[in-house]
């Protein structure tokens, strides 16, 4: 029995380094000014707005704000809408982190709200690396579907779409 949680904690532990390094990457490429975390201001979200929360420390979940709420591809494959509460559940992260120019706006658009509505109660294929939330949100973004597997894509991608910085500050939401 001691071997397989042996096994498990090295994972976790390569999955934390690996993490590191890929938040390294993304600042030797300018992409990302400042990570989830890094950043004291608090921004209100702006309808299609990029969001993200931590999941233990490792991995990040994203999704599109619309309306006071968050639309998500849940690992059953299902785009939902959820509260800024049931976007956290069962997740390390106690906050909510929008992505943001230099000038502290949301990097956001109308046309990304209203494709995450009319793709409510969708259901796709969800597999953690070939179809995850990440590919959900650039499709929602840019009304076509992508390669992307991670969040450094996606920092990579925003960055180009937006020709700015990303700077990731925490969501100042209302939590029930």
């Amino acid at each position: 029995m001691p071997a397989p949680l042996l096994w498990l904690g090295a994972a976790c532990l390569g999955l934390y380094a690996s993490n590191k390094a890929t938040d390294a990457y993304l600042r030797s490429t300018n992409s990302v000014r400042k990570l989830p975390g890094e950043s004291s201001k608090r921004i209100v979200p702006r309808n299609g707005a990029i969001v993200t929360c931590g999941i233990y420390g490792v991995l990040d979940h994203t999704g599109v704000w619309v309306n006071g709420n968050i639309f998500e591809l849940s690992g059953k494959g299902l785009i939902r809408s959820v509260s800024p509460d049931r976007f956290l559940d069962n997740r390390s992260g106690k906050k909510i982190y929008v992505a943001c120019d230099e000038n502290f706006r949301s990097l956001a658009a109308e046309e990304v709200a209203q494709r995450c509505i009319d793709n409510l109660y969708g259901l796709r294929e969800y597999h953690l690396i070939d179809n995850n939330c990440h590919q959900f949100v650039l499709e929602m973004l840019t009304g076509e579907k992508s390669q992307i597997t991670s969040f450094n894509e996606l920092n990579e991608v925003l960055y180009a779409l937006f020709l700015t910085n990303i700077n990731w500050h925490e969501a100042n939401v209302s939590f029930r």
